[in-house]
């Protein structure tokens, strides 16, 4: 035994590449016993409790707590042929047999046929109720919105909706959701909801500017009456009232849930309260909710809530229903190519994002960028997929801040932001991606030193290079923006050469935040920053304050400086 061990050794030395082929050979007949044995469990799905923690703290959707054996059978574990849509949906034994006999992909029928046979049997929680026209104009569901190009579902966007307290749900164009409380549209042709869900090929989500509907039949009728209405203060009732709020209803028993049903009823954002009658409309340049007035003004007992407030006859108390503001949604490309190249540029964590959000509404027109990011995508910024020089978006994203990519663009709108708070922007997309964190070990371990190290100097010399280099440079302040976002996106959308309506951007301020706001419920409950740290931001804080001011612009806000 000894002899042949010796041989064979001998052997492998002389030809290594031998031994290798073997022993990958040996680790993927390893792998292929493991997964074998591996699946033999049966799945075990148990929900919990609905937890009121973490995903009820950052409006998600509750999908309950699931747990899973080592493994699946193959065909024997899973309902015969079936697929597990999750606990909105439920399935006879008899539909499962006969998904059995037809298979989930096996089936002769076009997948249109499919889908809407399956849909019609999804009892309970959730009821197909067709196909129906969209447009990008006036939207047959005009509660929000939201959109993913990779991941969409049925589920997923039933799920939304009804968490949001909606009545009904619409799947559009393979990857758009959107919700309602009422289909304002005709019926199309079952063959024009075609295109399959970009996360789940074996169901349909509606299909181009054609919506396939579920009326969702648990929406919670608590969620729908009070829903997620947003309080927008006291404000004096405007000169022409019915005009600036064109619908009204005298209610002698008034609460502010009745009044923000009401106008959520009639699809209109904006619920006012003025005593025992309830006024609803939109945001326009009649009513533009820029002056508040003092609460107590406002501070009227409810003659249906005694510990609540309706307001006044003179003065308004307003709150922004569920219903989305559709007058600022609808984006396309340029229709003729731009002559010139407008950069959007900032240091990595000054909120550019957010900006293309803000710019996209505002104008109308898609925004593109200097690199590829798949994940924005996917959810809704359709210029990312465009070299940045085509000239079909109305400005381009950039961090670069060297003179020859500088001088690449024709004019630009620099946004700038605390370095503190941009700092541990980046860090957290760096760790999280967009709307992440990153995790604890991150920032107390080596990373976060290392980050602030290499990137405070980046954001010094990128505003400065921009200063320097660029043709035709709009200075725009992160935190200006936040705190007064009518007038500075004004300022941009004027830099970029496209008429601003105002009625566009009062709708805007009402959309403002989008998919990309970072929670602010986590946050560290330590300061980062050592006193090194702090004494080089401070200094960089100072340059690029002195330079905005050598070229007569407002310095960077006091804010910047408390550390």
């Amino acid at each position: 035994m000894a002899k042949l061990l010796v041989k064979l050794q001998r052997y492998f030395r002389r030809k290594p590449v031998h031994f290798f082929t073997l022993l990958a050979l040996y680790l993927a007949a390893g792998s292929l016993v493991f997964l074998h044995s591996g699946f033999a469990g049966e799945p075990t799905v148990t929900g919990s409790q609905r937890s009121p923690r973490a995903s009820e703290r950052l409006g998600l959707p509750y999908l309950g707590v699931m747990q899973l054996s080592r493994g699946f059978k193959a065909a024997a574990t899973m309902p015969e042929g079936g697929r597990r849509h999750g606990p909105w949906f439920k399935s006879t034994s008899k539909e499962l047999a006969e998904r059995g006999k037809a298979g989930d992909y096996g089936s002769t029928r076009s997948r249109a046929l499919r889908g809407r046979s399956g849909r019609e049997k999804e009892e309970d929680r959730a009821r197909y109720i067709g196909c129906y026209v969209d447009n990008t104009r006036r939207r047959t569901l005009r509660g929000v919105s939201f959109f993913d190009y990779k991941k969409m579902t049925v589920f997923r966007c039933q799920d939304n909706c009804a968490e949001r307290g909606y009545l009904y749900a619409g799947l559009e164009f393979g990857a758009e959701c959107y919700c309602g409380h009422k289909v304002q549209a005709s019926n199309a042709s079952e063959s024009e909801c075609n295109m399959e869900c970009k996360g789940e090929r074996s169901n349909t989500c509606g299909g181009v500017n054609r919506l396939s509907i579920y009326r969702l039949e648990l929406a919670q009728e608590s969620a729908r009456r009070y829903g997620s209405a947003i309080f927008r203060g006291c404000f004096r009732q405007p000169d022409n009232v019915s005009i600036a709020l064109p619908v009204s209803q005298l209610m002698l028993n008034m609460s502010v849930d009745k009044c923000v049903d009401f106008c959520t009823e009639k699809e209109y954002p904006l619920s006012a309260l003025a005593g025992t009658t309830c006024c609803c409309g939109f945001p326009t340049t009649l009513f533009t909710l820029h002056e508040r007035e003092d609460e107590q003004l406002c501070a009227q007992k409810c003659a249906g809530e005694e510990f609540e407030s309706c307001g006044t006859a003179e003065y308004l108390l307003v709150y922004q229903t569920q219903v989305q503001d559709n007058r600022c949604m609808d984006r396309r490309f340029l229709p003729t190519h731009a002559k010139q190249l407008v950069a959007l540029a900032s240091f990595p964590g000054a909120g550019n994002t957010w900006a293309r959000h803000l710019i996209e509404l505002a104008t109308g027109f898609y925004t593109g960028s200097y690199y590829f990011d798949g994940s924005l995508y996917n959810k809704g910024f359709k210029g990312e997929r465009d070299h940045w020089r085509s000239g079909r978006t109305i400005c381009i994203k950039t961090h670069e801040s060297g003179q020859k990519e500088i001088e690449s663009f024709d004019s630009a709108i620099l946004l700038i932001r605390n370095p503190y708070k941009a700092l541990m922007a980046e860090f957290n997309r760096k760790y999280g991606g967009h709307i992440g964190f990153a995790a604890h070990a991150h920032w107390k371990g080596k990373e976060w030193p290392e980050f602030v190290a290499n990137y405070a100097p980046w954001w010094a010399t990128h505003t400065l290079d921009w200063l320097r280099y660029g043709k035709k440079v709009l200075v725009v302040h992160f935190e200006d923006l936040k705190r007064d976002l009518f007038v500075q996106l004004q300022r941009m959308v004027g830099l970029l050469g496209i008429a601003a309506c105002e009625d566009r951007l009062l709708c805007v301020e009402g959309q403002k935040d989008g998919n990309f706001k970072r929670s602010g419920l986590r946050k560290l409950e330590y300061d980062p920053y050592t006193p090194e740290m702090r004494k080089m931001i401070s200094g960089y804080i100072k340059t690029v304050d002195t330079a905005l001011k050598l070229r007569n612009l407002s310095g960077v806000p006091d804010d910047y400086y408390p550390r």
